[in-house]
């Protein structure tokens, strides 16, 4: 079984990924791939750097950076894990990762980085829940 878990540095994203490895510990047998999605460039970037390989290799290495952690905790808990980064619009690029990797379950933090924690719930967690195949688990960081 693989799970499906995004990264983006929030403190939501990483109680997903301790919450995932909870569930191994517990004995479910899975192994984790984390993702973390970097939004396409904008027109700032693309004025600003002119090399469409430049601007690549930041986001990548941007969300290299934020998925460091959790993969620190997988490697630390002895856990299998892959780590993903991808380009586009979150949610979507979730979900058709989650898809195209045969991915059993995805586990979320309820709100990302990007968005104020006085909110119920994100956007992309909205998303997931509401457009998501299969089973999605939502955490937040006091969990």
């Amino acid at each position: 079984m693989k799970i499906l878990v995004p990264v983006d540095g929030s403190a939501e994203s990483l109680a997903a990924v301790r919450h995932a490895l909870a569930l191994v510990r517990e004995g479910l047998r899975a192994s984790l791939l984390l993702v973390n999605v970097q939004e396409p460039a904008g027109l700032y970037e693309l004025l600003r750097v002119h090399d469409a390989e430049a601007i690549e290799t930041i986001a990548r290495e941007a969300g290299e950076h934020l998925l460091a952690e959790g993969a620190a905790l997988c490697k630390a808990a002895g856990v299998d894990h892959e780590i993903e980064v991808a380009r586009g619009e979150p949610a979507h690029a979730l979900l058709d990762i989650a898809d195209d990797e045969g991915c059993a379950l995805i586990v979320a933090g309820a709100h990302g980085k990007g968005e104020s924690e006085g909110r119920r719930l994100g956007s992309v967690a909205h998303t997931l829940v509401h457009d998501a195949r299969l089973p999605v688990t939502l955490v937040r960081s006091g969990a």
